[in-house]
C-alpha cells in the first residue's frame, strides 16, 4: 500500500520566493535569470505551488503574465519577511566577516577637498577591503536615483525620508582681506554692504544676505536683510575665497573654507557682532536614503568622520 509524503515546508518556502521573483521580473524567463535557474524549473514550483494552494497564482496570456489577486496578496504579506531575512543574513554577515564593498559618497567641493577627502586616506589605510567612490559637486544630489551610499552635506536640517548623523556644526563668517578694509572701511552695520563690493553666490535672483544679533535675554533677535553686489559671483566657496585674499570685496563664506587663525591668512572677520543665517547650513550631516540597516562599511566610514570633524572647524 503506498503513501502520499507530505508536502515539504522547505519547497514551499522556495515556492513563495520564486514566485515573488516573477512578480518583480514580470516574466518567468527573467525571473529563471534573476534566480540563477532554468525557466523550466521555475515554471514546475510555480505549479506545483498552485497545486498545494488550491487556486491560481498567475494569469498568462501569449504576451504578458500577471499575478492574480491571490497571487499579489501571497507576495504582499511574504515579502517583508523575505526582506528582514536579507538584512539579517547581511547583519551577521557583516559581524563575522571583514569589513568590505563599495560606498559612493558625494560632498560638496569645498569641503569635499579640504575635509572630507583627507579623511579618507587614513579610513581606507585602516580598512583595506572597503573601496570608496567620492564625487565633489555643490549640486544637491537625488541619492537613490543617482547610486549615491552617502551625502556629507551642511544643511539647517536633514530631509525627514533620510537617515542622517550630524558630524558637527559649522557657521558661516563674513570675511575681507585687510588691504580691502583698509581702502574702504570696516562696515559698522550690515545694512552698509550695500555700499561695498560683496562677493556673492551664483544663484538666481539678486544676492540677499541676512544677519541677527541677540537682544536681551529671551527677546527675539534683530534681523537685517540687505541686498548686495560686487564684481565677482561664483558657485563655490573656494573661488570667492580666494578673491577675497587678493581684495576684491568682502565675502560670505562657511567656516570649513577658512583659515582665519592660520599664518597665512589675510582675511579679517567683518561685523563679528553679526550672526549670518539662512544662507548656509549650521550643521554638517552625513546622509543616506533610508533603510531599516546601514551596511557595516557605511557605518565605519560615518563614525570615523564624526571622530575626524568632532571638534568643527
Amino acid at each position: 500500500m503506498s503513501t502520499v509524503s507530505p508536502p515539504r515546508d522547505d519547497l514551499l518556502w522556495q515556492q513563495v520566493h520564486w514566485l515573488g521573483a516573477i512578480a518583480a521580473q514580470g516574466s518567468l524567463t527573467a525571473a529563471a535569470q534573476r534566480l540563477g535557474v532554468s525557466k523550466a524549473a521555475v515554471s514546475q514550483q510555480l505549479a506545483a505551488l498552485e497545486r498545494r494552494i488550491g487556486v491560481p497564482l498567475v494569469r498568462r496570456t501569449t504576451r504578458t503574465l500577471r499575478l492574480t489577486e491571490a497571487g499579489q496578496r501571497l507576495v504582499d504579506e511574504t515579502a517583508p519577511a523575505f526582506a528582514h531575512i536579507v538584512r539579517s543574513v547581511g547583519a551577521v554577515h557583516d559581524l563575522a566577516e571583514t569589513p568590505r564593498g563599495l560606498v559612493r559618497v558625494t560632498a560638496p567641493v569645498a569641503l569635499g577637498r579640504q575635509h572630507v577627502a583627507p579623511h579618507l586616506l587614513s579610513f581606507l589605510r585602516k580598512y583595506s577591503d572597503i573601496q570608496v567612490e567620492l564625487e565633489l559637486s555643490d549640486r544637491l544630489s537625488n541619492l537613490p536615483q543617482e547610486g549615491f551610499d552617502l551625502a556629507v552635506r551642511h544643511v539647517a536640517a536633514p530631509p525627514e525620508n533620510h537617515v542622517a548623523w550630524k558630524l558637527c556644526d559649522t557657521r558661516s563668517l563674513l570675511v575681507a582681506s585687510a588691504a580691502y578694509l583698509r581702502r574702504h572701511g570696516q562696515p559698522q552695520h550690515p545694512a552698509e554692504l550695500a555700499q561695498h563690493a560683496c562677493l556673492t553666490y551664483l544663484r538666481p535672483g539678486a544676492a540677499v544676505w541676512m544677519f541677527e544679533q541677540p537682544n536681551a535675554k529671551d527677546a527675539e533677535p534683530h534681523r537685517v536683510r540687505v541686498t548686495v553686489q560686487g564684481p565677482l559671483r561664483a558657485n563655490t566657496s573656494e573661488v570667492l575665497r580666494e578673491a577675497a585674499r587678493a581684495g576684491l570685496g568682502i565675502a560670505l563664506e562657511p567656516d570649513f573654507s577658512l583659515d582665519l587663525g592660520g599664518r597665512s591668512s589675510t582675511l579679517r572677520a567683518v561685523l563679528p557682532q553679526w550672526r549670518a543665517v539662512g544662507f548656509f547650513g549650521q550643521a554638517i550631516y552625513a546622509i543616506r536614503p533610508w533603510s531599516p540597516n546601514t551596511p557595516r562599511a557605511i557605518q565605519l566610514l560615518v563614525e570615523h568622520l564624526r571622530q575626524a570633524l568632532a571638534t568643527g572647524f
